[in-house]
């Protein structure tokens, strides 16, 4: 039963979403565009990052937990990210069968003031804490009872256990109650809590079950979730001070250790129950240990007023900018930001000029503009492989190795022909379906599908490859959940990206990777699935699959029923069913950080209409996720990541050193330093890379120019500096070496001071807009000189010409970045679950598309809208970006428009925040 105030609306459709956010966005940038300023602006160049000392908590248990020591990694400038809760002097978990049974730890998330109850250790009241939603089917491989991992409170014997709890059911025995939730909103749910509107298995991020080892120690990752992943709980909420100054509103995180005796207080033995019941009930609460919990202020918390200029661009260069963005507010300019696919970023440097947009690459070929680009490095980053995995013990295992079951796997070594095998959906369950074990006359065989011969004898997945064994030998005594299987492939983003070629690139580099890919079985007889193969003859598509490419395809025709499914021949599932796609690097994580495995995998008959649905989550030390995703959004989601084997033989994790080494070795290619994945450099991460503000001078006005030279100062200069303060650059980044910083202080001073050429005016007044999100630039001039404004420079960070003339006004500087660009959409308040940041893709107008096709995008647009109305093109699932037709042989694309997860808040001052994937 639920009183509801004001319930909140069901999860709208994609159309509606992306509708309301470009509507915010249009009325976000008419508020800003309108309001008066309210603070005096500072130069921009005075700014620093206020240092941060570590705001790691640890505190003590009580009551029987009195000797246990829990630490939190950090309380303070939160966002949508992971936590680590460690503790220390527990007693080690024991388990009924496959249940957990004595001594494991619950951990929570709650709003709400201190109710005042442990004046030691402040807290706020159970009701409002998202504890409670454990799946309520599918529960034979579920290691909770559905008492501790519920609501739900009972007691067995002495009514005077009962504390408050008989005003909630509880009060006879064998009674069962709820602990009511309340929502921020005051809505109050009091019954079948397990299915209420707020929370569920797919978006809590409560942990129910936290192992403490044999050491008595124990760890768990915590995603703390902002008002955009839980509006329920309301997590910092922009609160406004009498000084003017903002604060994001604070939360708890509380931690229940659960141990020997059951809610009478009695030793197990003694009771009916098979274990100590709900961590809201009244007995176990009393044990509680609440750590405060502050947030960065999720929404627009700059002055308004405040001229706001947009940039767009690369995810890689995200984090960063939501964190500079904080700490630039007081400077009187709003730099919005928007990220966009790395050739549309660059499209956009090509088509308007007008912006700063941050890449990897340098515009090159026919789409280099006659006029200079001022290319200015910011941020050295890299793509990795993400990784949660748990111990699960094959049933012969040593009793060393059982003795961690249900723990975190800390490392693992991967080559590029692991890599190429894992994309290229090779492994034998990858399709899933199509190799099954026919039983017959007492035995057993493999049967493949016709055209899936080639699988028969593949490896069922990394844990049974002997080259994966090779390299990670503790797996050998480990398994994984074969239905479905994780351990055959990567989470990867949809689209095109610059960090896809990156990856392709390392693995072409190897030459076992490309042996494998051409059709050449491994030493034991794996073979490449012929649908990637390079071997034209191999391939069931009758052409070459090339892996010089910005994309991860899912080229497997494969469809079929789900064995044991139980659905019609009509939903016949397929490889993106199998194995899906999300929208981008940090779904990614946050994907794999919850053990999603995405796969709709559970055919439901009973919904309106019957639908696949997924599983949930995977259940807590089972997980074995992996996900290509870039080292911010790892870091951010406290994943570990693999170490991946360089030209040079050796095996390397993204560490600062090794982002550095690489970046040390940088080579120049159109003028532009560019990390070679390929490069044999001792020490050195294959796929570090990095990022440039990159912005046409010719195109911007002299304002603009002023304001991104000051931009790229502070991205190079203070915000360098490591922390998790706005202003600060976060984990998952390397800070530039001198020399590359000394580059972008010259292309900053080359953007500033550039001058037209005689006869020439200066560029319009500059637009503005209310950007969100942003994007990475690495274009770069020629080192043969340049024609036209500027001469070609021939170092990274320089302004560039094209060309073969002389050198230009002023030729060998390095440049920055401009404002101007079109106002973009804007996230809204409401939850957006399932709705991530964009997606890299190829979109924007293409090179090939001449710049005058601009004028038909207001009819195209008006006749978009009324497409989407009635329901297309979109009603058979086609994906933005589309290209659509023009007059006289010309198209124009239209970009995927989504915002940016980390920004969906708004998070125009700080860093961002990000919904739910559910």
């Amino acid at each position: 039963m639920t009183t509801t105030p004001s319930r909140p609306s069901p999860r709208p459709s994609l159309g509606r979403r992306l509708v309301r956010r470009l509507l915010a966005g249009a009325a976000l940038g008419a508020v800003l565009g309108a309001a008066v300023a309210q603070t005096a602006p500072v130069l921009l160049t005075d700014l620093q990052p206020v240092a941060a000392q570590s705001s790691a908590v640890t505190v003590s248990g009580r009551g029987e937990f009195g000797g246990m020591r829990f630490t939190v990694s950090q309380t303070r400038d939160l966002a949508n990210q992971a936590i680590s809760v460690s503790w220390t002097g527990g007693v080690p978990t024991t388990f009924a069968g496959t249940q957990f049974n004595t001594d494991f730890v619950q951990i929570m998330q709650c709003w709400g003031d201190d109710d005042g109850a442990v004046p030691g250790n402040p807290g706020p009241p159970r009701t409002q804490c998202q504890f409670g939603a454990s799946p309520t089917t599918g529960r034979n491989t579920w290691p909770g009872n559905q008492a501790d991992d519920t609501r739900q409170v009972s007691y067995s014997a002495d009514p005077g256990s009962y504390g408050e709890d008989d005003k909630y059911g509880a009060g006879r025995p064998l009674g069962r109650g709820e602990v009511p939730f309340k929502s921020i909103d005051g809505t109050v749910v009091t019954g079948d809590t397990q299915n209420n509107q707020f929370f569920s298995y797919n978006t809590t991020n409560e942990i129910d079950f936290g192992r403490t080892g044999a050491d008595g120690t124990g760890q768990e990752f915590f995603e703390a979730q902002t008002k955009e992943e839980a509006p329920h709980m309301g997590c910092g909420a922009p609160v406004r001070h009498p000084d003017g100054s903002v604060t994001g509103r604070s939360c708890w995180l509380v931690i229940v250790p659960q141990g020997h005796l059951d809610l009478d207080g009695q030793p197990y033995q003694d009771r009916t129950q098979v274990n100590a019941g709900s961590p809201v009930s009244s007995t176990n609460w009393r044990n509680r240990i609440a750590v405060e919990l502050d947030f960065q202020p999720v929404g627009a918390t700059c002055a308004m007023g405040a001229q706001e200029v947009d940039t767009t661009g690369s995810e890689l260069v995200s984090d960063a900018m939501g964190s500079w963005q904080a700490r630039l507010c007081g400077s009187g300019t709003v730099f919005g930001y928007t990220t966009v696919g790395d050739s549309e970023a660059r499209g956009q440097l090509t088509d308007s000029g007008d912006g700063l947009v941050f890449t990897t690459l340098p515009v090159t070929g026919e789409t280099k503009p006659a006029d200079p680009i001022a290319y200015a490095p910011v941020a050295l980053s890299a793509a990795v492989i993400g990784f949660n995995i748990e111990r699960q013990p094959r049933s012969d295992a040593p009793a060393d190795v059982k003795k961690r079951a249900g723990t975190r796997v800390g490392t693992l070594d991967l080559t590029p022909r692991l890599v190429a095998k894992l994309l290229t959906e090779s492994y034998r369950n990858s399709p899933w379906g199509a190799v099954r074990t026919d039983y017959a006359d007492g035995g057993s065989q493999l049967v493949a599908a016709k055209g899936y011969g080639w699988a028969l004898h593949n490896p069922t997945g990394l844990l049974t490859d002997p080259e994966f064994i090779a390299y990670n030998k503790e797996f050998a005594d480990l398994s994984v959940a074969s239905n479905p299987s994780t351990d055959t492939d990567l989470i990867t983003a949809f689209g095109h990206s610059d960090l896809a070629r990156q990856v392709w690139s390392w693995v072409l580099a190897d030459k076992q990777a490309r042996q494998f890919l051409a059709g050449v079985p491994d030493e034991w007889g794996m073979r490449v699935n012929p649908f990637f193969s390079s071997n034209g003859d191999l391939n069931p598509s009758g052409y070459a699959f090339s892996a010089d490419r910005d994309d991860f395809p899912k080229n497997d025709s494969w469809e079929t029923i789900p064995p044991g499914s139980g659905a019609p021949d009509t939903q016949r599932q397929k490889m993106t069913d199998f194995h899906p796609y999300v929208d981008d690097l940090y779904t990614g994580a946050l994907r794999t950080r919850r053990g999603d495995q995405l796969w709709k995998s559970n055919w439901d008959p009973l919904a309106t209409p019957p639908v696949w649905k997924t599983p949930g989550p995977q259940v807590a030390g089972q997980r074995f996720m992996l996900t290509v995703t870039d080292a911010a959004s790892a870091a951010r989601f406290g994943l570990q990541t693999a170490r991946l084997r360089n030209p040079a033989g050796e095996f390397t994790a993204p560490t600062q050193t090794a982002l550095v080494a690489a970046a040390d070795r940088a080579a120049l290619v159109d003028g532009v330093r560019q990390i070679d994945p390929t490069a044999k450099a001792k020490g050195a991460y294959p796929l570090s890379m990095l990022v440039y503000g990159a912005a046409r001078p010719a195109e911007l006005p002299r304002a603009a120019r002023t304001q991104y030279a000051d931009l790229l100062r502070y991205a190079a200069g203070s915000g360098q500096q490591p922390g998790t303060s706005p202003g600060m650059l976060p984990a998952g980044y390397a800070p530039l070496p001198s020399g590359l910083r000394a580059d972008a202080a010259k292309a900053a001073t080359a953007l500033e001071t550039w001058k037209p050429a005689p006869g020439r005016t200066e560029p319009g007044t500059p637009q503005t807009g209310s950007g969100t999100s942003g994007g990475s630039g690495t274009s770069g001039g020629t080192t043969d000189g340049g024609a036209g404004d500027t001469g070609g420079g021939t170092a990274g960070g320089s302004i560039g010409g094209t060309g073969d003339g002389g050198a230009g006004a002023a030729g060998g500087s390095t440049g920055g970045a401009a404002p101007g660009g079109k106002p973009s959409a804007s996230p809204t308040s409401a939850p957006a679950v399932g709705s991530p940041q964009a997606v890299p893709v190829a979109g924007g107008i293409t090179p090939s598309d001449p710049g005058s096709a601009l004028r038909f995008a207001v009819p195209i647009g008006a006749g978009l809208g009324l497409l989407a109305a009635l329901g297309a093109p979109f009603a058979g699932g086609t994906r933005l970006p589309l290209r659509l037709p023009l007059p006289g042989g010309r198209s124009v694309t239209i970009p995927r428009p989504v915002v940016p997860a980390r920004l969906r808040g708004l998070r125009l001052p700080g860093r961002s925040s990000r919904p739910p994937a559910g």
